[in-house]
Parts: C-alpha cells; sequence; structure tokens
C-alpha cells in the first residue's frame, strides 16, 4: 500500500471513530490493532506490549499525575475563592472590573491549577453569576472567563504541555517555560481589550462601588491568600528556573505546598482527598492510555514509510518553510473546531515532528505554538470543550450561541500572539535559554 494511502486510512479511521463517540484511548487502541494487522501481520501484535511498556514507563511522564493532582486538590478545596476576593480590592474602580479580576485571577490559577477545565468551571462558577447581577452584558461576563481558561494550557504546571513534549519527544522543562512569556502577553492582551471596550462602551460593564479596606488590610490580606499562591507557583516554575529542580521533582513539590497551603487554610478534609484523588486516577489512566497509543501510531507510520514519504513530499516542495509550518497549524486549528486536544496531539504530532526537524525549527518554539492553538481550539466552536464547560456552569437564559460570540474576540488574541511568536521566537526560547546559565 502506497504511504499516503496508510496516512488516509489511518486518519480518516480514527475521526470516524472520535465522531461517533467512541472514546479516544479505545479509538486509539483500535486503529493501531487494525494497522499491525494489516501492516505487519499477527506477529507484528507482539510487539504492542513492548511499545506500551516502553512508553509509560518513563520518569518523563511522571509529571503528568501530579499536575493533574494539584489541579483537582486546588479545585476541590476552594481555597482560591479567597484570592479573588483580594484581587478584586486592589483593582478598585477600573473599567470592566469583574472582567480584569478573571483575566488576573485566572492567569494566577493558570500557574497554580494546570487544568483548563478547572479553571474554566471556577471562574464561571465564582465570576459569572456576580457580573450578571452587576449588569455585565454576556460577551463581557461570559468573554473574559473562558477567554482566560485556556491559559492554564500554557503556564506551568500543564499536563498537557507535558503530554505534548512526550508525544512530540521535546524536553519537557523547557516547554513548560517556554510558556510563560506567551501566557502573560496573552493574558495582557485580555485585559487591555477589556479596560478600553468597557471604558469606549460602559454599558458593557456597569461600574458599582468596591468594598471599601485600608491599604493595610489590602497588604494583610494579600500575605494571607495571595503570597501562599505565589509560593506554590515558586515550588513549580522557580525551582525549575532555578535548575534545583527537574520537571518531575518540580511536580512533586508543587503537589506538597498545595496540600501545605490547604493545610494552613484549614480546607483539608478526607472527602476532598478522596475526590481528588479519584478525579486524578480517572484523567491519569485516560492520558497514559493514549500515549501509550501514540508509540505503535509512531512505529506503524515508520515501518509502513508513510513518515519517509512524507519527508519527502515536504523536500521536494518549491515553498518557504514558514509556509508549511502555516498550513500545519491551520490543520490544527481545523482539527480543534470539532476533536478533542489530546487526540489532535496524538494525529499530529507523530507526522508534524520529523518534518518540523527536517525544515530546521526549534522543537520548543513548536510546541509552544501548538499548545496556542490547542487552546484555542478548546474554545471554537462548534465543539470547544471549555464552550460546553461555560454552557454548564452559566446561569440558566445565557446560549450556547452568545457564549460562542463572546469567545470570538479572544480567538484573534490567540492568532495575534502566534503571529508574533513566529516573527521573534526569543518570545518563547528567551526563558528556555536562561535555564543553561
Amino acid at each position: 500500500m502506497e504511504w499516503w494511502a496508510v496516512l488516509i486510512f489511518f486518519i480518516a479511521g480514527l475521526i470516524i471513530l472520535l465522531l461517533s463517540g467512541f472514546p479516544i484511548a479505545f479509538s486509539f487502541l483500535f486503529m493501531d490493532l487494525l494497522g499491525v494487522l494489516i501492516f505487519m501481520g499477527p506477529l507484528g501484535l507482539k510487539q504492542i506490549p513492548l511499545h506500551v511498556l516502553s512508553s509509560i514507563s518513563t520518569f518523563v511522564l511522571v509529571p503528568v499525575p501530579l499536575f493533574i493532582f494539584m489541579g483537582e486538590l486546588m479545585f476541590h478545596s476552594g481555597i482560591a475563592y479567597n484570592t479573588i476576593d483580594v484581587i478584586d480590592r486592589w483593582l478598585g474602580r477600573l473599567p470592566g472590573r469583574l472582567g480584569l479580576l478573571a483575566a488576573a485571577s485566572g492567569t494566577l490559577f493558570a500557574a497554580t491549577s494546570g487544568s483548563t477545565i478547572a479553571n474554566t468551571a471556577m471562574l464561571g462558577t465564582v465570576l459569572l453569576p456576580e457580573m450578571k447581577r452587576r449588569g455585565y452584558k454576556t460577551s463581557m461576563a461570559v468573554g473574559p472567563i473562558i477567554g482566560v481558561g485556556g491559559l492554564a494550557m500554557l503556564i506551568p504546571p500543564s499536563a498537557l504541555a507535558v503530554v505534548l513534549a512526550s508525544i512530540g519527544r521535546i524536553s519537557v522543562s523547557h516547554i513548560l517555560v517556554g510558556g510563560v512569556v506567551p501566557g502573560v502577553i496573552l493574558g495582557s492582551f485580555f485585559a487591555i481589550y477589556i479596560i478600553l471596550r468597557c471604558w469606549i462602551n460602559p454599558s458593557l460593564a456597569p461600574r458599582f462601588a468596591s468594598t471599601e479596606s485600608s491599604l493595610a488590610q489590602k497588604v494583610i490580606d494579600s500575605i494571607k491568600y495571595i503570597v501562599p499562591m505565589a509560593f506554590i507557583i515558586f515550588m513549580v516554575l522557580g525551582l525549575m528556573l532555578l535548575g534545583i529542580a527537574t520537571p518531575s521533582e518540580a511536580a512533586a513539590s508543587g503537589v506538597i505546598a498545595t496540600a501545605l497551603v490547604i493545610l494552613i487554610y484549614g480546607r483539608f478534609t478526607w472527602k476532598m482527598l478522596r475526590t481528588a484523588i479519584s478525579g486524578t486516577l480517572d484523567i491519569s489512566v485516560m492520558v497514559l492510555m493514549i500515549i501509550a497509543a501514540s508509540k505503535t501510531f509512531s512505529s506503524i507510520m515508520a515501518y509502513t514509510g508513510a513518515t519517509r514519504g512524507l519527508l519527502a513530499v515536504i523536500e521536494s516542495l518549491q515553498v518557504s518553510p514558514i509556509l508549511i509550518l502555516v498550513g500545519m497549524q491551520l490543520v490544527v486549528f481545523f482539527m480543534g473546531t470539532f476533536m478533542e486536544t489530546i487526540s489532535i496531539m496524538m494525529i499530529c504530532l507523530p507526522i508534524f515532528m520529523p518534518i518540523i526537524k527536517f525544515l530546521g525549527f526549534d522543537p520548543v518554539w513548536f510546541g509552544v505554538l501548538m499548545l496556542i492553538n490547542l487552546e484555542m481550539g478548546q474554545i471554537t466552536p462548534p465543539f470547544g470543550m471549555l464552550l460546553f464547560v461555560m454552557k454548564g456552569v452559566a446561569p440558566k437564559g445565557i446560549t450556547i450561541q452568545e457564549i460562542c460570540w463572546a469567545a470570538f474576540p479572544y480567538i484573534v488574541f490567540d492568532v495575534v500572539v502566534m503571529t508574533m511568536i513566529i516573527i521573534w521566537p526569543q518570545l518563547v526560547l528567551w526563558l528556555p535559554g536562561l535555564m543553561h546559565a
């Protein structure tokens, strides 16, 4: 069978299974088994257990369950709610104050929870009812929450960044640190947009008096509620930047720091712990099964010559490498409108990474571009995951169409930041470069 027919067979089969509602991990496993039988024969089935074992018995994947556990502890303990109140008081009477609060607290919690779904669900539950009660229009109430929810994919700790690094065979620590500057830029764009939009059209976000408190009280509350969050961030990101800890060690220290903060706040309960562990196990097993299936998928691509054939076609193209890169991102964006994030990683990375290395692009730089694009897919109609999370926590009366329109400006900002990264790669590579110093 020709290499292009093998590629079409796998991608078409996966898309059909995923659209039919078949679980992601089992879809890939089924296509792997079918591919091995067709292209390698029954003897090839003996290779699958070896691929599974070699793909998940690696130290690189240790941060995945630990980062997920951090997010589950943060979400189920509710320790973030007091932090939101302190940030609110510091913002005072700025235009679109609650929208800014969503952007500021969402960026902060992205650096502690590492979960896009948990981030959006928490901010939607806490802030959205208050925003509607204060007379905020749906576009200004929903937009900032759903836009900033995806920042958890960029700012460490990010379990999805570790998964992407594992599948794409990219340095985990570098891709985690490389997402920091683009994430901060994206969060800043959100804040500037909210202020300008509400200043031009005050009816979008009516102003209201903030809770009066003295400067001393705000400083005391900041030490009490914001400093512990900063401590958790330092225990993950700071230790990696200083070269003290590997990603796995930083993830473990982040879990310990989160547990300590929960204990200090008096939020620890056995029920909370059981719920967090159960959620961590559910998500981690699914992720590890998908990674295991990706190893066999990559092997079949190499065995059938599909990877070599694709590289030969790319080599024969008389076009700029940047155009090929943009074409890849358009494919990811299109898939993001109807597929789940890890599914896109699984299909695209085994095909894209050999091309990226052949063209001479930095894998870390490309990985962060992919993360932003995947984040954009989470808020892109018709099947963006965060659109449905927001619909689930939104008050009655807010339609899915309103949520989609509210997300549109934030999709534009994702495109702008991706363009900036393509023009100025050092936006991604600067911080990882400091780790060598």
